[in-house]
């Protein structure tokens, strides 16, 4: 953008639009508009804005009406590249522009430059034929802020405008055709006639001949030449009007339409009269005829439109009774058309006799001169409306709108202005007495609103490190320039976690002296006083000096202390559980600043919730370690057969400070077969671990004993479960791997498994490829039914291939199901099939495991490395049970 001259790009976007530059420059005139003006002015009230314009943008921009400009302004004519409102009628849309030198769109315009502009809020407005024609703006010299209630407002005031613009730019049109109508009948005369009752002859001159389509030598100088041209469907009543006049030697009028021989319409008005003879019967009719095509086409245009206005309008006769009514009248008078058209206004509407409706409607009538007033008319209607009203030759015009929103408006921003200077008046007169009160309610809110923030913001974490960290910056600058935060562990011993400083160029001072400090404190000194009495200290003076005594002579923490230079210092315990689990010491660097007795109940009061909050987030931590070591303890480490790598994980919930059902095993059977098991006991609480402990003992003595198969060991546990009342489910899958000589020679190995309603296993072949190990039918969990039929799966893979065996909270998370799980898991397993195993197990929790994940997993990752060479390093070393031989699986 130009900075000189702004951007053209709009400029031009707007003059290439030909039809929408006919239609703006349509609109415009030198004429003043009073209720265009007005609107402005109640723009620039409404929105508290010292200037606002009405803007139309043909090929120049044109100010119509205007608040707070000068009259040179007004009706001026600018060029487009220059004005904020060709960037509002380019966009199609409000313009909200709360600092206009900071904004890129009008930051270069001439009336942003010479600081005229500082704030502008504008919105496009839309003629009848949809095309942007202008804008309606208020502005300001200096940069503020437009709420939505703004530009909706402004909106509704931009719709009232165009309704003005069509009404003002219609009244032209409609004098324009009147004119050309009168001209035209004056061009090109009066026809007239003359029609003999008694011989029948009908005499028209050339004038007439030509309006009716005929020639002098065509003419039938008979009635039935003019029935012939006279449209067939205003025939009867032409027909009837002539013959009224001829029965009472009365006056003739009618206006019809004739069809030329083209066949063409045009439109007729004729008056006559029937002369008598002496007798008194009608011997001829005289008259004359002008052609009315012209004026019946302007009042065809002005109907659609007024019926196209989107504000009301209608038209009153000499007799105050309805002869047109548009469509938005009828909705805003809640009547049909057709009930009210011929009804007289003040029987229709009693309401409006003896109110302002009719004194200044008999005013215009009287006066003919225009009135604009507003009004309330009761229920039904229940609105204020703005009235326009101006006489015609026919009677009355009045153009309304509804202004009920807009009255309420300026009714609810006068009395907020009212109400705001009453307690402006109110506030200054009791300013005086009620100052002290009015402070202490601030410092007292303050204090409240910082107890409450500072309990929500603990109790919303559990994690030691961060409650100690929020806590520090609650206190800082709260209720002090710096502050540590001590932990009291066992036997009393101290330990500083946490600082914090209002400077952030003194942040890294602070957290030097905390690591300094306790090593240098003598055990006399103010922290371990505090520690053990759980009394509070205070040092309202000298603190830097009286801190020195305490410290190691010498020491680093005395040489940061003195840097720091704290004027004063209160050191309040954090209690909970009738123990002093905690300690803040508050530094300040101005010993007036120390705390009152007030600021010193409220630091005690947030030092009780702290400590409390930092002894939940203590046992919880606590418990969950409790709780993991628990569950880990009961997990044994794999056998190590030759070739044969075992790698193990468990991972638990990370919010439960509680063991779970997850389990995995992997040993070796007399018969030399390496028996793998992966399984999960229902719940996650002690039941759980209890169950799942008897369940995997259970299983693995039967295993270990019987040397049987998967199936007959899952088959012997539900049998072992129900007689020594285990009342437990579970699920599982047991595997066994086994080899003869025949399959160790060709390099093989023979996987066979069972699964009890478990998620599968996955197979990773030497050439990557993954797949799932389905059981050929689904079986019935453990604990349901001991009589379930349980079969053997087998396949035979290739050395190199790796078996993974998992629980569910590998693959299920509450915003996936558990098929997306498993392709998520089998795409991981194909991206780290180079991996080693322990890299692969690894890798697969890091990306399928989140965070916060509310469920324990645990895997078994076995990968059978080939025979025909050492047993690699990465396998480990060869280790199995003492009553194993050493045969290889």
């Amino acid at each position: 953008m130009n900075p000189d001259r702004g951007d053209a790009r709009p400029a031009v976007d707007l003059t290439d639009d030909a039809a929408r530059t006919r239609s703006a420059r349509r609109l415009v005139t030198t004429a003043a508009n009073p209720a265009l003006d007005r609107l402005a002015e109640l723009a620039a009230r409404l929105l508290g804005a010292p200037a606002s314009q009405v803007s139309l943008l043909s090929d120049v921009q044109t100010i119509s009406a205007a608040a707070g400009l000068s009259d040179h302004d007004r009706g001026g004519a600018s060029p487009l590249a220059e004005s904020l409102c060709t960037v509002t009628a380019t966009s199609g849309r409000p313009l909200v522009v709360p600092d206009a030198a900071a904004d890129a769109r009008v930051a270069g315009l001439p009336p942003v430059v010479s600081g005229a502009v500082g704030a502008y809020l504008g919105v496009p407005l839309r003629g009848q034929d949809g095309h942007v024609i202008g804008a309606l703006c208020v502005f300001a010299p200096a940069p503020r802020t437009w709420s939505e209630t703004d530009v909706s407002l402004l909106g509704d005031l931009a719709a009232a405008a165009v309704t003005e613009l069509e009404l003002s730019a219609l009244a032209v049109d409609f004098e324009a055709a009147r004119v050309r109508s009168q001209l035209a009948v004056t061009a090109g005369g009066i026809g007239t006639f003359d029609w003999n009752l008694l011989d029948g002859e009908l005499t028209w001159d050339e004038s007439l001949l030509t309006m009716f389509g005929y020639a002098p030598d065509d003419f039938g100088r008979d009635i039935e030449a003019f029935n012939a041209r006279v449209h067939p469907d205003d025939l009867p009543r032409v027909g009837q009007a002539l013959q009224g006049a001829i029965a009472e030697c009365g006056v003739y009028e009618a206006e019809f339409r004739v069809v030329l021989p083209n066949g063409s319409t045009r439109w007729i008005q004729a008056r006559g009269q029937a002369l008598a003879d002496e007798t008194g019967r009608a011997v001829r009719v005289l008259g004359a005829a002008y052609d009315t095509t012209a004026a019946r086409d302007a009042d065809a245009r002005v109907a659609r439109v007024l019926e196209s206005m989107p504000s009301a309008f209608y038209s009153l006769d000499h007799e105050w009774r309805f002869d047109y009514v548009n469509a938005e009248a009828e909705k805003l008078l809640q009547r049909p058309r057709g009930e009210l058209l011929g009804g007289v206004l003040w029987d229709l509407f009693p309401a409006t006799v003896g109110t302002v409706f009719e004194t200044e409607y008999r005013r215009v009538a009287g006066s003919g001169e225009a009135a604009t007033f507003e009004a309330y008319y009761p229920p039904p209607l229940d609105g204020w409306y703005e009235i326009r009203s101006w006489p015609g030759p026919d009677g009355l015009a009045v153009y309304f709108v509804d202004v009920t929103d807009r009255r309420r408006a300026q009714r609810e921003l006068e009395e907020a202005r009212e109400e705001a200077e009453d307690a402006r008046a109110a506030a200054e007169f009791a300013r005086a007495q009620a100052e002290a009160a009015h402070a202490a309610t601030v410092v007292a809110a303050d204090r409240l609103r910082l107890i409450a923030t500072v309990s929500e913001d603990l109790t919303a974490t559990l994690d030691v490190a961060e409650a100690v960290a929020r806590l520090a910056q609650h206190l800082v600058p709260a209720l002090a320039d710096w502050c540590i935060v001590t932990l009291v562990e066992g036997h009393g011993a101290l330990r500083d976690v946490g600082c914090e400083h209002a400077d952030p160029s003194r942040r890294e001072l602070v957290r030097e002296y905390r690591d300094a400090r306790l090593p240098a404190l003598t055990s006399t000194s103010y922290p371990h006083q505090v520690g053990r009495t759980a009394r509070p200290v205070t040092f309202a003076q000298d603190a830097t000096e009286t801190v020195c005594t305490m410290l190691t002579e010498g020491s680093r923490a005395q040489q940061l202390i003195r840097r720091l230079a704290p004027a004063a210092l209160e050191c309040l315990p954090l209690r909970a559980r009738g123990r002093t689990v905690g300690l803040i010491t508050l530094f300040h660097d101005d010993a007036r600043s120390h705390l009152q007795r007030e600021d010193l109940l409220l630091a005690t009061e947030i030092a009780d919730r702290a400590g409390l909050a930092l002894d939940n987030a203590r046992l919880y931590s606590a418990q969950h370690r409790m709780a993991e070591g628990l569950q880990r303890s009961l997990l044994t480490s794999p056998v190590e057969p030759d070739h044969v790598q075992v790698v193990v994980r468990y991972q638990p919930a990370a919010q439960a400070a509680q063991v779970g059902g997850d389990w995995y095993d992997a040993f070796m059977t007399p018969d030399g077969s390496t028996v793998l098991v992966i399984g999960d006991v229902m719940g996650h609480d002690i039941a759980a671990a209890a169950g799942m402990s008897q369940v995997r003992s259970l299983l693995r003595g039967i295993a270990y004993t019987t040397g049987a198969g998967p199936a007959q060991v899952l088959s012997g546990l539900d049998a072992a479960m129900q007689g020594l009342a285990v009342d437990t489910t579970a699920t599982a899958v047991v595997a066994r791997l086994e080899q003869s000589r025949d399959e160790r020679d060709r390099d093989v190995t023979r996987l066979r498994w069972a699964n009890a309603g478990h998620p599968a296993p996955v197979l990773l072949t030497p050439d990557g490829t993954v797949r799932s190990l389905a059981a050929q039918s689904a079986q019935l969990l453990l604990g349901v039914d001991p009589g379930a039929h349980r079969a053997d799966a087998a396949i035979t893979v290739d050395r190199g291939s790796t078996v993974l065996m998992f629980t569910d909270g590998l693959i299920e998370r509450r915003d996936r199901s558990m098929d997306d799980g498993l392709i998520a898991l089998h795409e991981a397993v194909a991206d780290l099939a180079d991996a080693s195993l322990d890299d692969l197990v690894d890798g697969l929790l890091a990306r399928l495991v989140p965070a916060d994940h509310d469920d324990d997993v645990a895997l078994v990752a076995v990968r059978l490395h080939p025979q025909d060479r050492p047993r690699p390093a990465e396998a480990g070393p060869h280790r199995l049970p003492r009553s194993t031989p050493p045969v290889d699986a």
